[in-house]
């Protein structure tokens, strides 16, 4: 079988059992803090485990795009070391919410493995949590598995727990027995083969949790009300299995990427295997980037884009190994796109934002590697110096976490020059690193305890897309110092998602009033955040919400606004614009799209004008709701960051834009009034932003200018249409005058020279100028400075200038004594700026320098000739200990005597 008839066989089997086919979660979960990436197949469906929201089904089943790259689910060091670790995978899986439970699912495995792929029945073990009698018996009752085969396991290995808190359960996981050929602990003394001992030869397929426990803050647990089915297969594993190779690497889910880094690079593994590990490691790397770009993650120097970007110079530091050193690794972001795009088309839609950001980044990272090989050379040749032979475990560490350099590569290029690495002190580095992500994960759980309940159900229904006020009932609060949390049976107010900001408001009831700062939404709960304004408690559960309709009426606005700007962005820049983010709030709209340069003047006007172009045609907008496979088929865009479910709701305005969107809209792009671009910018490798804002905020700002535009009129006595051509008249007319003024500073200088000339002091038969000048910048004291040595001849010119709050030194030597007397003008400036607290230097004709003591200007420069006479003295010493080394025929002493000291 390939592998894509693996994943439809999985899928079609569970749909002939009444479960539901749903789409794979995105791989970056925008909607949940507690996640860098989408790591198993139930993350979509948290909200359910824990009764904050729940499914028109209680049978599902898919394939789930994952990644394990941080926190307590880390691959990535295992990644190119064996045969069957990844960063990215897909998990198949199957879940009952309060359906079925153990013996169905067993059963179902059992069929799916041993009758639909035919695995071998007397190789397959299964395992059981130590306590958990009733799954060994049903595996024992329900399936042919030899007896002996089903084993019990403790805790680590046969227990599952979302968090510290909150739903658990024992598990039941269904290994395979490979053969003693498959082993890669072999070599270890006393190591014997065995289910969960460590090896390649046993290897977990699928993982059947049963969730039927709630523990709480103590560690209790108690019995769910109702008992879920959780599970989970590694589609790469079983894909390895089924087609009989003995890596994962070796299926036809990673051949056609090999055979790409091949084509590009002129290497195979299969002539080299010494080669294997470097593309494994690059052929794991590029699916991980590609899907999480995709799904709307970016390079960066933090979160999950820090995580990429280790990934992208990881895969990028292996591909010196193939003698690359110019970017290649974006170029097999098309042959996962053929690959795997049918399965997931969202590869395909964003092959060329994907392909350009990782370019951008390998090609940034190309001088970040040079350096970081540069680094390491420093670090071999310091410790060949002292005489070590190891490099310290601090060093390698800060070689793999700023440079991306893995341990593996780190070693094999120390073994190059005959060193080693302390291994020991990088792992105790990598701990450090591990606890402290460990630190900032928390995961949020919101205990049924804190609540005060009133009234039955768990769920709050969002009637608001046709009114804006509700007669409802508190099914419950909580109380937070001050502030209070509501649920209501039902409720006009829009709950923050999708970019679309909260709604705020009143809840009104006998004898209180709330106000309502925030609106949240968790699952399918609907929160009310806020303070009493009247009263300080709740007594009876009804009351009338009733939101801020004129809120609602500007935020409503700007969201139809982002769908028009979305479309005229494509239409003038190009289709690869995607969204990448956005902010909806009364006062202003935010829209994050992909685009990898600056907007130009006239691209901004261009989709300004195409925006109020739609507004003025007044075109309907109409929301309809449709299953999610019928809106795409439509032709509906999926927005960034929305979490749909199945079925989903279709903003179409006419015949122009038509978007998944859960938001509210206006009814006729009419009512925007007048949109108006605010600013452009980037904000990420790729990612550009647009800050627009529309009805009475750009009626707001549009009367402001105007108003602008009359005062400037009047200042400089014109029409409106005639201040571009008199402030450029007026520019001129500047630059004219300051050529003036600079001519005539000049000229005045020119006669100050004289006279500081004739006033100059001499020590020794030489001239020296020493004076304070008043400038309004550095050039301009160069200039002096210039004209100062050319008319001196033969001296020494020492100026000081206090320009804005710094003082400038300039020092100016002329060429006889330079040569004559080894005099240098950045010595001089060097000793004399130190007198007001600062340092410099140059050339020894000219040379500059800073200092912030403003003060005492004067009394350095009063100094100038005592300075100078000093360094006469010594230069006449040198001079004379070169000349007597000179007599004393050793003259290359004396030739290293006059260049160096």
């Amino acid at each position: 079988m390939t592998s894509k008839e693996i994943r439809q066989s999985f899928l079609d089997f569970f749909k002939k059992y009444d479960h539901q086919i749903v789409p794979s979660a995105p791989v970056v979960p925008m909607d949940d803090p507690t996640l860098l990436f989408t790591n198993a197949g139930m993350n979509q469906f948290k909200d359910v485990f824990l009764e904050t929201g729940s499914r028109p089904y209680s049978r599902a089943a898919d394939s789930q795009k994952c990644i394990r790259v941080s926190g307590k689910h880390n691959d990535l060091e295992e990644v190119g070391h064996d045969t069957y670790h990844h960063t990215f995978f897909e998990m198949l899986g199957n879940w009952s919410f309060g359906d079925y439970y153990k013996e169905e699912v067993i059963a179902w495995a059992w069929e799916l493995i041993t009758k639909v792929w035919g695995l071998p029945k007397h190789n397959l073990y299964a395992t059981v949590f130590r306590e958990d009698d009733e799954a060994e018996m049903l595996w024992k009752k329900v399936t042919d598995i030899d007896p002996s085969h089903v084993m019990r396991f403790n805790e680590k290995d046969n227990f599952w727990e979302m968090g510290v808190t909150g739903p658990c359960g024992p598990c039941s996981e269904i290994h395979i027995d490979l053969g003693e050929g498959f082993c890669d602990k072999q070599h270890i003394p006393g190591h014997q083969c065995g289910v969960n001992a460590g090896c390649a030869r046993f290897i977990e397929l699928w993982n059947l949790v049963f969730i039927q426990f709630n523990r709480d803050e103590t560690g209790a647990l108690s019995p769910l009300p109702k008992k879920h089915v959780d599970t989970g297969m590694g589609f790469e594993r079983i894909s390895a299995v089924i087609q009989r190779v003995d890596s994962n690497y070796k299926t036809d889910v990673f051949t056609p990427i090999m055979n790409s880094i091949t084509d590009l690079t002129g290497k195979s593994p299969l002539e080299d295997r010494s080669l294997q590990p470097t593309f494994s490691v690059i052929a794991d790397h590029i699916r991980a980037l590609s899907f999480a770009i995709t799904d709307g993650a970016l390079p960066s120097n933090e979160g999950r884009g820090y995580v990429l970007r280790r990934l992208l110079r990881r895969a990028a530091r292996y591909g010196r190994n193939l003698d690359m050193r110019e970017p290649f690794i974006y170029k097999l972001v098309s042959t996962l796109a053929n690959t795997m795009g049918e399965a997931y088309p969202e590869l395909s839609e964003r092959a060329q934002h994907t392909t350009s950001v990782i370019k951008v980044e390998e090609e940034r990272f190309n001088e970040v590697l040079d350096r970081g090989i540069e680094i390491f050379n420093q670090l071999a040749e310091t410790a060949d110096k002292k005489g070590h032979k190891i490099l310290a475990g601090p060093d390698v560490f800060k070689l793999y976490d700023t440079f991306g350099f893995p341990l593996d590569l780190t070693q094999l290029m120390a073994r190059e020059k005959g060193l080693s690495v302390d291994e020991a002190g990088f792992q105790e580095e990598m701990n450090k690193q591990r606890q402290r992500a460990r630190d900032s994960h928390h995961f949020v759980h919101m205990g049924i305890a804190e609540w005060n309940v009133l009234t039955e159900g768990s769920d709050s229904k969002f009637i608001g897309y046709k009114t804006t006020a509700s007669q409802s009932v508190i099914r419950k609060f909580r109380m937070e110092g001050d502030q209070i949390t509501l649920l209501l049976d039902q409720t006009p107010f829009y709950g923050e998602s999708g970019g679309q900001v909260g709604d705020k408001g009143t809840i009104q009831g006998k004898g209180f009033r709330i106000n309502i700062t925030d609106t949240q939404k968790e699952g399918d709960q609907i929160l009310h955040l806020g303070e009493f304004i009247e009263g300080n408690s709740i007594t009876q559960p009804e009351v009338t919400a009733s939101l801020a309709a004129d809120n609602r009426l500007s935020t409503a606005r700007n969201h139809t606004a982002t769908h028009l700007l979305h479309k005229a962005l494509k239409e003038v820049l190009g289709d690869h614009v995607n969204q990448a983010g956005s902010l909806v709030e009364p006062e202003r709209l935010r829209f994050d799209f992909t685009h990898f340069e600056a907007m130009t003047p006239d691209q901004i006007n261009e989709v300004e004008w195409r925006v109020n172009a739609s507004v003025r045609k007044n075109m309907s907008v109409e929301t309809s709701q449709h299953s999610i496979a019928e809106a795409k088929a439509k032709g509906a865009t999926a927005l960034f960051g929305e979490k749909y479910g199945e079925i989903v709701r279709v903003v179409q305005i006419e015949d122009y834009s038509m978007e998944l969107c859960g938001g509210t809209h206006i009814h006729a792009t009419g009512e925007i009034g007048y949109f108006r671009i605010l600013g452009e910018e980037g904000i990420a490798a790729g990612v550009r932003r647009i800050e627009a804002a529309t009805g009475e905020k750009a009626d707001h700002l549009l009367r402001e200018e105007k108003k602008l535009i009359a005062e400037t009129a009047q200042l400089l006595k014109c029409r409106p249409d005639e201040i571009e051509s008199r402030i450029r008249a007026l520019i001129e007319d500047r630059k004219n005058w300051e050529k003036k003024y600079k001519k005539a500073m000049q000229s005045q200088a020119g006669s100050q020279l004289d006279t500081w000339i004739q006033n100059a002091v001499e020590a020794a038969g030489i001239r020296i100028v020493s004076e304070k000048i008043d400038v309004e910048s550095v050039d301009e004291l160069r200039t002096i400075g210039d004209q100062l040595r050319g008319q001196m001849k033969s001296g020494v010119g020492v100026l000081g200038a206090v320009i804005g709050d710094k003082v400038n030194i300039l020092c100016v030597v002329t060429d006889d004594l330079i040569k004559s007397k080894n005099l240098k003008a950045g010595d001089i400036v060097k000793t004399v700026s130190q007198l007001v607290g600062g340092s410099g230097g140059g050339k020894p004709h000219l040379a500059l320098a800073g200092g912030k003591e403003t003060d005492k200007v004067d009394e350095a420069l009063k100094q100038v000739p005592e300075i100078v006479q000093q360094f006469l003295l010594v230069g006449k010493f040198l001079g004379a200990m070169r000349d007597r080394l000179h007599q004393k025929q050793l003259p290359i002493l004396s030739h290293i005597f006059q260049k160096h000291i």
